[in-house]
């Protein structure tokens, strides 16, 4: 079978949606069908599989539906990703954090674990490690392995440093990392404010109230319904007056949101909660 010969039809995206669901408690409906659909026949050309092979291994293997899930929910990350997003944070949010005697903060979507460690770093350059939390939640157990290790590549420290330079923090980001031959380690101080778990945007609800909520390059790959409900859950997560941050890939479009944050970055999509 060749990689031109993959077709797959909306139909059948349908059909595999469901298929999830029923065999794996997994809802990609809510997901944009272009996404999927890319997403889908790149699996079918790494594997060589048919529709009907794909669906009878999605059923039979769970080893396989493990490396579906991360094929599906996109794991690309790295620290400091958008530097001007870390600096709009440093500059317009940090300072709001340090008001509390202690700040918890979420970061939804967080693959790997790059992104909650870098919020990490910022609070402790800006002071407030021993004053903030910071859960880092993703639907996939394996990527939260790895975050949990907090163990990167050299190679990957090395484009981390750039991101890092330009985020004006001061220092180098090599002051928080233990070098292992090959690989960095994640001091342990930045680790013991942090707490990685398994939580599903689409299915769970509210498990904390936060001051801070990361949630970028994730909506892009949601149709409009979802994103709404996700707003909402959001929302319901925030302290009153409480920040969410979207990233400058992502925006909030609805009407009935706008009014319930009020926009303190544009460019980088930073909101702030408002009314009750």
């Amino acid at each position: 079978m060749t990689d031109t010969s993959v077709i797959i039809s909306s139909p059948q995206i349908t059909e595999l949606i469901d298929l999830v669901k029923q065999f794996h408690g997994f809802d990609f409906s809510g997901y944009t069908k272009a996404s999927l659909k890319r997403r889908i026949i790149r699996i079918m050309q790494l594997k060589k599989l048919g529709f009907y092979d794909l669906k009878h291994i999605l059923v039979n293997d769970p080893h396989f539906f493990q490396d579906f899930l991360e094929e599906i929910t996109v794991n690309v990350t790295e620290m400091f990703r958008d530097p001007s997003f870390y600096k709009a944070v440093n500059n317009q949010v940090v300072p709001y954090l340090s008001t509390y005697q202690h700040s918890k903060i979420w970061v939804a979507g967080c693959s790997t674990g790059e992104e909650v460690y870098s919020m990490a770093i910022l609070m402790r350059e800006a002071g407030l490690s021993n004053k903030s939390f910071i859960y880092g939640t993703d639907i996939n157990t394996e990527v939260l392995k790895d975050a949990r290790r907090g163990i990167y590549s050299l190679r990957n420290i090395k484009s981390y440093a750039e991101n890092y330079q330009f985020t004006g923090l001061k220092g180098s980001i090599s002051d928080h990392f233990t070098i292992l031959y090959d690989a960095a380690s994640i001091h342990n101080e930045l680790k013991q404010n942090t707490l990685f778990s398994v939580h599903n945007l689409v299915s769970d609800g509210v498990f904390n109230e936060f001051q801070l909520i990361s949630c970028r390059n994730v909506f892009i790959y949601f149709e409009t319904e979802l994103q709404e409900r996700i707003l909402d859950l959001f929302y319901k997560s925030l302290c009153p007056l409480g920040y969410l941050c979207l990233g400058s890939k992502e925006t909030i479009r609805s009407d009935s949101f706008k009014k319930k944050f009020k926009v303190i970055n544009s460019k980088e999509n930073i909101y702030q909660k408002v009314g009750a």
